[in-house]
Formats: structure tokens, C-alpha cells, sequence
């Protein structure tokens, strides 16, 4: 039979309650993660996680168990940060700038706080009319409607805002902000190559722009890249709630993603695959794949150029707080990374 002296005693049940509370607060991490993705290329990566189950198989690997993944199809900032805020939502992608202006309004409430997780997807995104007059943005008049998935705090919204505001100044950043109407990529698309409708113009984001582009009786106006650089244009986020209950969850998640961004760099063919198997978009793989090899298209957890957005929106006051770096916007998983 084996003694123990009550000190070595005290020790074995403390080493005891120690691995059974590692075991019951990684069990006690929630079984289910809802992810969303909105529509386009840029959304790439989380459809590459759902498709091989990156999720799944990090999350046992990393002694979680069976967790399940759901992901939702949301599009426009307003409409993915009112799920989230309304509990529908575990992790959110979205454009920088939506998150931005969810951030800035939880700052200060506890209850309500939310940080990045990590980047997602850099792109240039174009603006396409099919007005023949239209060669700049002074070109616009009070006939002409540009559609954005969201109006006002959407990617696309914004990054016309942007650029606005360095064609006519800060103080006209919104002066396009009256024929702007809120309408998903995929109906924009349809509308634009349909020549039908009083929307003739479509701020859009691969693979939508890379077909308007294409198209006679189409024309670019702009690239994003051209003026604002090729910064992160969308990233993923989730509640303080979430994440203090869930770090190793959330781990798992930018591990998976990490692993679906090294699968599209690999094997760009396999990924086009993919993301026509879900987006049910009518393209061929060969398409996808010249979208993928552009140089403008990259895909990395790390986010690049948030700040741009922060700045320029605190410039113009579309948020009240303005972060001190961008990492005051992510958790920490993410802040060893060479982000900006």
C-alpha cells in the first residue's frame, strides 16, 4: 500500500482538481461556434474552413472535442452588427469599417465590447457604372444610383466616403451618400449587367467586379488599390463575452483560418472549387483562379491598414473613439503578428 504525508497529499489532489479543471473549462467551452460570411472572393477563407471542416478538426486537435461550426450568409455591416448584438452570432467577418463603428460605440460598455479577432481578405474593390458620361466622380449627378450592401458604414460605403473625401475634401466625404442605395452584391450584379433599373452604378468586390469589368457597356471608375493602397479590407471580430469564455475556441478559430489560407496559396484550383460549391455562383474555376492570382488579392489573419480606416473616420466623425493603435482593436491572439 502505498502513504502519502499530508503535504504530498495536499499536493496530488491540488495536481488532481488542477487537471480536472482543465478538462472541464475546455469541455465547458460552447459546443457550437455561428460564424458569418457575407458574399464574394473575399469571404474565401471561412468557406474553406466550412467546406474541409478546419473548425472540426482544429478544435479537436486542441483537446475541445466535437465542436460544430454553422456559418450564416449576412451581408452589410448594419445587418451583421445587429445580430450580433443580438446574440445571434458567436464570430462575425465583416469590413474593417463596420467593425469599426460597432467598436466604437461598445468601447465604453462592458457588457457590449467587442475586438477583432483577425484579418481576413485584401482586395481592390471597383467602382463600375454603365453611364458613359461618368469618368470621375465629379461625373455624378442626382440621376444616378450607386448600390452598396450597406449605406453609410458597409466596406463598399465607406471606401467611396474615402475616396470622396479626396476628390471633394473631408467636410464633402458623404457627398455621394443621397444616390447610394443598400443592395447585396449578387442583386447589384443582376441589376448592372440586366441595363434595366434606375441603378447604374455598383461599388463592387470580387468576384463581382472582376465580371462588371468584363462587360461591354461597363466602365471602371476607380480601383480602390490605385488610391488607397492594398490594406485589409475585411476581418472578423467577436463580443469580450465570447472570447473570455471561449479563448481556446477562439484560438482555434484563426488556427483554422490560418490553415485555409495556406490551402488556398496551394492549391488555388481546389479553392475556386470550393467557393463555387457554395456561393452557387455561375462562373468556371479558371475565373476564380484569375481572381486568386491577381496581386491585389490576398488573403492572411493579419490585419494591414486598419488604421486608415479608424483615422479617417474619426477625421470625419463617423465614430466618437478613435483607438491609439490597432491593438486596441484585437484581442491578443492576434497582437504578436506585424499588424498595422
Amino acid at each position: 500500500m502505498l502513504f502519502c504525508t499530508p503535504s504530498r497529499a495536499l499536493r496530488a489532489i491540488a495536481a488532481i482538481a488542477f487537471g480536472l479543471f482543465a478538462i472541464g473549462g475546455a469541455r465547458a467551452e460552447v459546443p457550437e461556434v455561428r460564424i458569418s460570411h457575407g458574399f464574394g472572393v473575399l469571404y474565401l477563407p471561412l468557406m474553406v474552413m466550412a467546406s474541409e471542416k478546419l473548425i472540426e478538426k482544429n478544435a479537436r486537435a486542441a483537446g475541445l472535442g466535437d465542436v460544430k461550426a454553422t456559418y450564416l450568409v449576412l451581408d452589410g455591416g448594419n445587418v451583421i452588427n445587429d445580430a450580433m448584438l443580438s446574440g445571434a452570432l458567436d464570430i462575425a467577418s465583416i469590413g474593417v469599417p463596420g467593425f469599426l463603428t460597432l467598436w466604437a460605440k461598445a468601447k465604453d460598455n462592458p457588457a457590449l465590447e467587442i475586438r477583432g479577432l483577425s484579418g481576413m481578405s485584401s482586395s481592390s474593390l471597383y467602382l463600375m457604372t454603365r453611364n458613359p458620361n461618368i469618368k470621375s466622380l465629379k461625373d455624378f449627378s442626382d440621376k444616378d444610383r450607386i448600390a452598396v450592401p450597406g449605406i453609410k458604414t458597409s466596406l463598399p460605403a465607406v471606401m467611396l466616403h474615402m475616396v470622396a473625401a479626396r476628390e471633394f475634401g473631408d467636410a464633402n466625404y458623404a457627398k455621394l451618400d443621397p444616390i447610394t442605395v443598400g443592395l447585396p452584391h449578387p442583386d447589384a450584379l443582376g441589376v448592372l449587367l440586366s441595363g434595366r433599373g434606375e441603378i447604374n452604378s455598383h461599388m463592387a468586390s470580387p468576384p463581382f467586379s472582376y465580371i462588371e469589368d468584363a462587360t461591354p457597356g461597363l466602365h471602371r471608375v476607380f480601383n480602390t488599390v490605385d488610391i488607397l493602397g492594398n490594406i485589409t479590407v475585411d476581418m472578423t471580430y467577436t463580443t469580450r463575452k465570447f472570447f473570455e469564455a471561449n479563448p481556446k475556441l477562439c484560438g482555434v478559430f484563426i488556427a483554422a483560418m490560418n490553415e485555409a489560407d495556406a490551402l488556398i496559396a496551394k492549391d488555388p484550383k481546389k479553392a475556386a472549387e470550393i467557393y463555387l460549391a457554395i456561393s452557387k455562383q455561375k462562373s468556371t474555376p479558371d475565373e476564380i483562379v484569375k481572381i486568386l492570382a491577381d496581386p491585389n488579392s490576398t488573403f492572411s489573419t493579419v490585419p494591414n491598414g486598419t488604421m486608415k480606416y479608424a483615422e479617417f473616420m474619426s477625421r470625419v466623425g463617423t465614430i466618437k473613439a478613435k483607438p491609439a493603435t490597432w491593438k486596441d482593436l484585437f484581442f491578443a491572439p492576434i497582437l504578436g503578428a506585424a499588424g498595422s
